[in-house]
C-alpha cells in the first residue's frame, strides 16, 4: 500500500473551532446514548416492563442509529456535510422532546428510534468532515475530538441525571410538575438545538466543494481552514482531490463490491473494526452501569456517582489517546487497548463468578466488589485510550475518497447493529450470569487483538488521497 506522507496545512485557531464544532455531533452521540442510563429502572417501573422489553427500549435507538449511519453517507454526498449535521440536530431535538413527554412504551420507542437516526447521522458525518478539513499531520489529534466530545457528552448526561435524581429524591420521583426521568430526556434539547445553530456557520468540506465544481469556495476553505498557503500548493491539492473524486458522479452500492465475500477488502476491515469496538461490551458499562452497581449492593445515589466517575475516567483516557495517536499511531494504540481490555474483562468475569444472591439480588462478597469496580475502570481506560477514538479516526481516513461516504456509512451501520446486539442481549446474558457475560466480552477483546495484529495497517501521516485499498 502506498505510504505518501503529506504536509499540507497547519493547526490554527480557525481549524480548531471548525473541527470542534463538527465534533459536537459526537457530544450529542454520547449524551443521547447515555441519558437512558439513569432512566432504565424508572421507565421499567412506570410502564411495567420485562427484562427483554426494557432491553429493547434501551437499544431501539441503536436500530435508528444503524439506519441513520447508512443514510448519513448518502445524505452527505447529496446535500453536503454541513446540511447533514443540521438534519441530525433536528432529529435529536424532536427525539428529546418526544421522549420527555412520552405517554407509553410504544411512543417512547418511536421517539428513541428517531433520536437514534439523528445519532447515526452525527456519528458518521463528524469523523468524515473532520478528516476532510484536517492536515494529515494533525488529523489523528483532530479526529479524536470526536471521541472526546462523545465522552464529555456521556459525562454530562450522567452528571445531569445524577443531579436531577438527587434533587427529586430519585429518578422516578416528582420534579417540577413531572418526574425526574422525563427531565433527563428533555435536557438534551439544549445541546441539540445549539449544535444545529453552530453547524449553520461551518464551511463545507473542500472535497465536497470540489466534487460540486465549487472550486473558488474549495480554495478558500483550504486556505482559511486547512491552513494551506501558496496558490500553487492549493491548486495542486485541488487537482489531487479532483483526480480521486472524478469517478464519483454515479456512486452506488456496487462501488463497494469486491472479490472478498461481495465487498472490497477495505470495507470489510472497516466493518470488522466497528463490530469489535462494540462486541467488547463497552456500552454495557455506559447504558447499564447505574443498574449494575445497584445490583451489587450500592444504593441509587452512589450508583449514579459511580457511573459519573466512570465517565470521568473515560475523559482522562481520551486525553491520553489525543496525546499519543499521531506519535504512537493508530495500530499500536489498538493493540495495547485490546490487551488491557481482555485482562480487565477477565478480572471482572472472575469477580462476578464469586457473586451470590441476597434477597433476589446479586451480591459480591469482599473483596470482589471493589475488585470489580477497579477492573471496570481499567477496562474504560483501555477502551477510551484506544478503541474508542482510534476506530473513529481510522473510519474517517482509511477509505479512498471515491467510496468514503458510502463505506463509512456502511461501517457505521454495522457498528450500531453490533451495539444493538450487545445492548439487547446483556439483560439476557446477565440472567445467565454476569461472569458469563464478561467472559464473552473478554474473548472478543482477545480476538480484536489478533485481528489488528494480522490485518490493520498504519494510516498516520498519510494523505486522504493516498488511501488506495488492496482488493
Amino acid at each position: 500500500m502506498q505510504q505518501t506522507i503529506e504536509h499540507d496545512g497547519t493547526m490554527s485557531r480557525r481549524l480548531l473551532l471548525v473541527t470542534g464544532t463538527a465534533a459536537l455531533g459526537g457530544f450529542l452521540f454520547g449524551y443521547d446514548s447515555s441519558i437512558i442510563n439513569g432512566t432504565v429502572d424508572s421507565i421499567r417501573g412506570a410502564f411495567g416492563l420485562s427484562a427483554a422489553a426494557i432491553g429493547f427500549v434501551v437499544s431501539c435507538a441503536l436500530l435508528g442509529a444503524m439506519v441513520g449511519a447508512w443514510y448519513a453517507g448518502v445524505c452527505a454526498e447529496r446535500f453536503g456535510r454541513v446540511r447533514t449535521m443540521i438534519i441530525a440536530s433536528l432529529l435529536l431535538s424532536v427525539s428529546a422532546l418526544g421522549s420527555g413527554l412520552a405517554f407509553g412504551t410504544v411512543d417512547l420507542i418511536l421517539w428513541r428510534f428517531v433520536g437514534g437516526v439523528g445519532v447515526g447521522f452525527a456519528s458518521v458525518i463528524a469523523p468524515a468532515y473532520i478528516a476532510e478539513v484536517s492536515p494529515a499531520g494533525n488529523r489523528g489529534r483532530l479526529g479524536t475530538l470526536q471521541q472526546m466530545a462523545i465522552v464529555v457528552g456521556i459525562f454530562l448526561s450522567l452528571l445531569i441525571s445524577a443531579v436531577l435524581a438527587r434533587i427529586a429524591g430519585g429518578a422516578a420521583a416528582d420534579l417540577w410538575g413531572s418526574t425526574a426521568w422525563r427531565w433527563m430526556f428533555l435536557s438534551e434539547l439544549i445541546p441539540a438545538i445549539g449544535y444545529g445553530l453552530l453547524a449553520m456557520r461551518l464551511p463545507e468540506s473542500p472535497r465536497y466543494l470540489v466534487e460540486r465544481q465549487r472550486l473558488d469556495e474549495a480554495r478558500h476553505v483550504l486556505q482559511t481552514v486547512v491552513g494551506m498557503s501558496g496558490a500553487d500548493a492549493i491548486g495542486r491539492k485541488i487537482e489531487e482531490i479532483r483526480t480521486t473524486v472524478a469517478s464519483e458522479a454515479r456512486k452506488s452500492f456496487t462501488d463497494l463490491r469486491g472479490p472478498r465475500f461481495g465487498l472490497r477488502r477495505v470495507v470489510w476491515l472497516g466493518i470488522i473494526l466497528s463490530v469489535f469496538q462494540q462486541f467488547v461490551g463497552i456500552n454495557v458499562i455506559f447504558y447499564y452501569s447505574t443498574t449494575l452497581w445497584q445490583s451489587v449492593g450500592f444504593d441509587e445515589s452512589d450508583s449514579f456517582m459511580l457511573s459519573v466517575a466512570g465517565s470521568i475516567t473515560n475523559i482522562v483516557a481520551t486525553v491520553i489517546a489525543i496525546a499519543l495517536i499521531d506519535s504512537v499511531g493508530r495500530r499500536k494504540l489498538l493493540l495495547g487497548g485490546s490487551a488491557l481490555m481482555a485482562l480487565s474483562l477477565g478480572v471482572m468475569a472472575l469477580a462476578f463468578s464469586n457473586a451470590g444472591t441476597v434477597d433476589g439480588a446479586v451480591s459480591l462478597p469482599a473483596p470482589w466488589g471493589p475488585v470489580a469496580l477497579v477492573a471496570a475502570n481499567v477496562f474504560i481506560i483501555g477502551f477510551g485510550a484506544s478503541w474508542g477514538p482510534a476506530v473513529w479516526v481510522l473510519l474517517g481516513e482509511m477509505f479512498p475518497n471515491r467510496i468514503r461516504g458510502m463505506a463509512l456509512g456502511l461501517a457505521g451501520a454495522a457498528q450500531w447493529l453490533a451495539n444493538f446486539v450487545v445492548s439487547t442481549t446483556f439483560p439476557i446474558l446477565a440472567a445467565i450470569g454476569l461472569d458469563f457475560a464478561y467472559s464473552l466480552y473478554a474473548l472478543f477483546a482477545l480476538l480484536s487483538f489478533i485481528f489488528v495484529l494480522r490485518s490493520v495497517q498504519e494510516t498516520k501521516g498519510r494523505s486522504l488521497e493516498s488511501m488506495i485499498s488492496e482488493d
